[in-house]
């Protein structure tokens, strides 16, 4: 009797460290998501599109820059032929117009952090669902991100667990024949 209770203990113990050393493999992967971006079509005219919104910000900043300057130059130039009440207006005229400029480019620096997240969100949305997909496809537990130093939540890793390619596959994009995620 003692030793069919060994045997089933032994039975149990080996049967529960099975379960145990299961639930214990963990399956990964990791990719670059700023990689995976540069290699999508959709970004480089996401790309165009806010390179095209930030320059013509940047000419209305010069132009403001410009006018501050002229009126600034005209200032200098006549201010010892004015009178007191005329250069006080200027000066208030001045100021008033540098208050302006630097506004305008505060708001342009909201603006265009604005337009980046509208543009580029829904590329990460779609980088975001493929990686979803290959990970419940390919079994994996959790897939990790890399590439962005300083932002790395996955210091090291064998390259055999670099997913892009499978990510790219899922967004339709033929994988660059460089390979890996880019580090």
């Amino acid at each position: 009797m003692k030793i069919k209770s060994l045997i089933a203990v032994l039975v149990l113990v080996s049967v529960s460290l099975g379960v145990q050393a299961q639930a214990t493999s963990f399956k990964f992967g990791y990719t670059n998501v700023e990689y995976i971006l540069s290699q999508m079509p959709k970004a480089k005219q996401v790309d165009s599109e806010y390179k095209t919104y930030e320059s013509q910000l940047q000419n209305q900043l010069q132009s403001k820059g410009q006018e501050f300057q002229t009126k600034l130059q005209e200032y200098q130039q006549g201010a010892a032929t004015m009178t007191d009440i005329m250069r006080a207006d200027k000066e208030s005229e001045l100021q008033n117009l540098q208050a302006r400029l630097e506004k305008f480019q505060q708001d342009a620096q909201v603006s265009l952090q604005k337009k980046q997240n509208e543009l580029y969100a829904p590329l990460f949305e779609e980088i975001g669902t493929a990686i979803k997909a290959v990970r419940t496809e390919q079994g994996f537990d959790a897939i990790f991100s890399t590439g962005v130093p300083g932002v790395d939540i996955l210091l090291d890793a064998d390259e055999k667990f670099d997913v892009s390619d499978l990510i790219f596959k899922k967004l339709g994009i033929t994988p660059p024949t460089t390979g890996g995620a880019g580090n």
